[in-house]
């Protein structure tokens, strides 16, 4: 069963110089392990830039950010001390890697 009704979809369209790709709109995939971030980091950022906290520009400039499912669940965690941690952690990495971040949650 559908939640909504109506078709959901993003038309993009290359504005030339004029009207430029920004960070104010930008793609977020939610991954379920770090060979899907892996995958789709190397993939996404090849011709374009990379960036902190798991962003990325493609080569048309258009930014993505790609993150681990379970980097939301930690930082979701009741406990603001895991979840903080889990949040420096990203803030200091540019490509986000679960086993760190695990560390990070578990505080070793």
């Amino acid at each position: 069963m559908s939640c909504c009704k109506t078709p959901f979809f993003l038309l993009a369209l290359n504005g030339g110089p004029q009207l430029p790709f920004t960070e104010s709109v930008s793609l977020v995939v939610d991954c379920a392990d770090q060979a899907e971030v892996d995958s789709l980091w190397t993939r996404l950022s090849a011709g374009g830039s990379t960036g902190r906290c798991g962003w990325l520009k493609d080569k048309f400039g258009l930014s993505w950010q790609i993150v681990p499912r379970v980097v939301v669940e930690m930082l979701q965690d009741y406990d603001p001390v895991r979840a903080q941690r889990v949040m420096s952690a990203v803030m200091k990495m540019t490509r986000l890697d679960i086993a760190v971040l695990r560390a990070a949650y578990e505080g070793s």
